[in-house]
């Protein structure tokens, strides 16, 4: 595989009104946990009282990356923020609800639906 065809993985972190978006580009694994925690904690020191997390279509998420959104959400909560989710697979969304984690945060199927009212 050639550099340019490997896809990246990390975040990208971007403020829409009063929400503070992160966008989880690629595979969200143990390697990535540090970038993605510290996109939330810069958002929380900004103040942000409601995030959003974003993914890729073609998302990648393992036991450690599970990890990094439970310990967001509980985060999150100690916080008093609201945390939203959005476009993970079915797959995925069948996963959070097992582990629990759709008690402490909300999925969407789009941007524009989980911005709507938040």
């Amino acid at each position: 595989m050639k550099p340019d065809d490997a896809k990246r993985n990390g975040v990208a972190t971007r403020v829409a009104g009063d929400v503070a978006i992160l966008d989880i580009l690629g595979d969200l694994t143990a390697q990535t946990r540090e970038e993605v925690e510290a996109a939330y904690h810069h958002a929380t020191e900004s103040g942000a009282k409601k995030l959003l997390l974003t993914f890729t279509k073609d998302a990648y998420i393992n036991s450690g990356g599970i990890a990094v959104i439970i310990n967001v959400a509980i985060a999150g909560r100690k916080h008093g923020q609201k945390i939203r989710i959005v476009e993970p697979s079915e797959h995925f969304q069948k996963i959070f609800a097992m582990v629990g984690l759709t008690q402490y945060v909300e999925i969407y199927t789009s941007e524009s639906e989980a911005l709507s009212g938040f």
